[in-house]
């Protein structure tokens, strides 16, 4: 009996253990979950006042996944009042993706504000290629003005030369506006910056004379538009117009003077050649002038020992090379003192 007694104790303080567990258990998951509602009722409260249908659960999901779920509430909550209709996951799943979501919700509200057609689809897509999906929307309502050269690059001006040799230096501005259908894989503005250039460059280097340059500048304009520089790039060009056209330096003049040096030094070159050439030559003929002379004595003696050659022909030649030396000592001017 006091076995059963015993037993019975032993199962009821048992009991209480596993109930007083299960009582804790409750009550910090009770806590939980209040922090939770505590911590999303804010932004859910606001998302239901403004039509935004953010669900609780959706809010948890988010909050496990890391999600900045502040940005993306507060990003469906403007599409919204702005008349779009943008899922809560579509919003997710371009932040998980590395979008910037408020950008792309602004461009969004932006299109739809000056009646460009733009899905969100195509709005993400050129987020995440890494263009500014909020400037090209601006761009393509307001066009902006670039300057051709840039300035920031370290040149003010496209220089060319005409055909006359004089140098002109240009300043053109270029009006654009976004394309966004060829937004992804179009070229960017330093592209349209060096076309507009290049047309400058040709334009300038194909005129006769430069002062057909200098009294219709807007022809640049049209040779450069006719061309179309927008091919393929993220923008269209709405008008270019040279802001400043100057003259530089005679180019022409230059590279003629430095032709005729390098004519001068060319021929100098072939005039020293030919000077080497006749000293060479005549220490050639002093050389075997010498080696002549050195063979009269050997031919004389030879003459005296074949009795070719008498004593009195020998003085009479003697005679006659001194009379000649004197004769050209005689007739060599005297040297100013």
């Amino acid at each position: 009996m006091c076995n059963q007694m015993l037993m019975i104790l032993a199962v009821s303080e048992s009991m209480k253990i596993i109930g007083m567990a299960l009582l804790v258990l409750l009550i910090v998951a009770a806590l939980v979950f209040l922090a939770l509602i505590l911590k999303f009722f804010r932004l859910w409260l606001q998302a239901k006042l403004c039509r935004a249908d953010v669900k609780f659960s959706e809010l948890i999901g988010m909050w496990l996944r890391k999600v900045d779920i502040k940005t993306i509430v507060l990003s469906k909550i403007t599409a919204i009042q702005a008349g779009l209709t943008l899922s809560t996951q579509d919003l997710e799943s371009h932040y998980l993706a590395g979008g910037q979501v408020p950008k792309v919700v602004r461009a969004l509200i932006a299109a739809n504000r000056a009646n460009i057609d733009l899905e969100f689809k195509t709005a993400t897509a050129i987020d995440l290629a890494g263009r500014d999906i909020l400037d090209a929307v601006q761009t393509s309502v307001n066009p902006k003005v670039i300057d051709a050269p840039d300035p920031a690059k370290g040149r003010d001006t496209v220089d060319a030369v005409a055909q006359d040799g004089i140098q002109l230096k240009a300043k053109a501005r270029v009006t654009v506006r976004a394309n966004i259908e060829r937004l992804i894989g179009g070229a960017t503005q330093e592209t349209i910056i060096a076309r507009v250039g290049e047309g400058i460059v040709t334009t300038i280097g194909s005129a006769i004379t430069y002062k057909s340059v200098l009294e219709n500048p807007d022809d640049i304009s049209k040779s450069v538009l006719a061309k179309g520089l927008d091919a393929g790039t993220a923008f269209e060009i709405l008008s270019i117009d040279i802001a400043d056209v100057d003259v530089g330096e005679n180019v022409g003049a230059k590279l003629q003077v430095a032709q005729a040096q390098a004519d001068l030094r060319r021929a100098q070159a072939e005039a020293e050649k030919r000077r080497a050439m006749a000293f060479a030559r005549e220490q050639e003929m002093r050389a075997l002038v010498v080696e002549n002379e050195s063979k009269v004595p050997l031919a004389m003696a030879d003459a005296f020992r074949k009795g070719n050659l008498g004593v009195m022909d020998y003085y009479r030649l003697k005679n006659i090379g001194a009379d000649t030396s004197m004769r050209e000592a005689i007739a060599k001017p005297k040297k100013k003192e």
